[in-house]
């Protein structure tokens, strides 16, 4: 379904009107809850650590996005659904300072549904869940088999892919990714400095082509 969001995608659960953003983020329409996941804040640093050349200026970029998302869409809250942080050993005191502000820099409140990459990674002003519920859906980073077909799992950790094929080569995409059978709903990461894995066949998929393009597939 057309969003009037622009250059995004709605889709509906039962009385939640889901919208998918190009730039790897979900707004829930009812509540104006913004979801993002897997940010993986600290990523460049902690493979540097380890002897692997990798730029640290994502992070910057990624709290740009974040900003810029956040003044855009005026949501009145902001939900990470895990994985905000990569490693507890690879954040700086001017990592975390930047992550305590956030919520004061934005004014607004956020919340962390707590991932795997999170243990241990202490922070304050921001309150963390290990899952939680808004109208019929279902908030976690890991997916939950539920068996209510009346709830929705959305969640992240898997970081979403899938190949678009180009004349005789495949370019592997990020996506959103909807488990039919299961009812859950898979965010791409929206950190840059990410893998990620191909879904499966039979999921639905919306590819991420760009900052502004978001393709039914």
């Amino acid at each position: 379904m057309k969003s009037k969001l622009k250059n995004s995608i709605t889709i509906k659960w039962k009385d939640s009107t889901i919208e998918l953003l190009p730039s790897k983020a979900i707004l829930i329409k009812e509540t104006n809850e913004l979801l993002i996941s897997d940010i993986h804040l600290g990523k460049g640093e902690y493979y540097q650590a380890k002897g692997i050349p990798l730029t640290n200026n994502q992070d910057h970029i990624n709290f740009a996005r974040i900003y810029q998302l956040v003044k855009n869409l005026k949501p009145k809250k902001l939900l990470i659904l895990g994985d905000l942080f990569h490693s507890k050993f690879s954040i700086s005191k001017e990592l975390l300072s930047r992550v305590e502000d956030l919520s004061h820099i934005l004014k607004i409140k956020i919340e962390l549904i707590e991932g795997n990459h999170d243990k241990g990674c202490n922070v304050i002003n921001i309150p963390r869940f290990k899952m939680k519920t808004s109208l019929n859906l279902l908030y976690s980073h890991e997916p939950i088999d539920h068996q209510d077909p009346n709830l929705l799992n959305i969640c992240g950790h898997y970081h979403p892919k899938v190949y678009i094929k180009n004349m005789k080569t495949k370019i592997a995409f990020k996506c959103f990714a909807l488990d039919e059978k299961k009812n859950n709903l898979y965010l791409p990461a929206f950190g840059d400095l990410t893998g990620g894995h191909i879904c499966r066949n039979e999921f639905k998929k919306w590819a991420i082509i760009s900052e502004s393009t978001i393709l039914e597939i």
